[in-house]
């Protein structure tokens, strides 16, 4: 499997390359007066509305330096926190699938790793922190996109749209 690797931080992080559907550069981002602290607000993908995560607020409270690595992520998101798929669409545009842009700092390279590379970390931290491989001296966590927005963040970004 093919990683995109990012950090927070200091620490790097890999999202399978899979979920991902695009990576584009930082763009200009419509703020929603208050939102929570970790939406950045909405930027248009083709003519749609999509709302924009700052991963870096999410995890630490610290927004993310603009960078030229500086990257929205853009996700097809599903909620499988509740045991059932839940597909997100926008409103009235034909039945799209629902997308969710991350903003991460220094996604610049990728790395090829089997699902047995990763091992659990036996810590416990945030709900979207999944398990942890190595690189050389560096350790890698994945990030686990169908946890990545707490309950009450989900239901704030998507609830019009179930």
């Amino acid at each position: 499997m093919l990683f995109l690797l990012f950090q927070i931080a200091n620490d790097l992080y890999a999202l399978d390359t899979r979920e991902i559907v695009e990576v584009l550069p930082l763009v200009n981002v419509k703020e929603i007066p208050q939102a929570p602290r970790a939406v950045s607000g909405l930027f248009d993908y083709h003519g749609v509305a999509v709302p924009l995560v700052d991963l870096s607020e999410l995890a630490h409270g610290t927004p993310s330096r603009r960078m030229m690595s500086t990257r929205i992520v853009l996700l097809r998101y599903t909620d499988r926190s509740e045991g059932e798929q839940l597909v997100l669409r926008y409103g009235d545009t034909g039945g799209e699938e629902q997308l969710l842009g991350l903003i991460v700092e220094k996604a610049r390279a990728t790395l090829r790793r089997s699902e047995e590379d990763f091992a659990e970390s036996n810590v416990a931290g945030a709900s979207f922190l999944g398990g942890v491989t190595r690189d050389g001296d560096a350790i890698i966590q994945r990030i686990s996109v169908e946890n990545l927005l707490p309950g009450e963040l989900r239901e704030q970004l998507f609830q019009s749209r179930r």
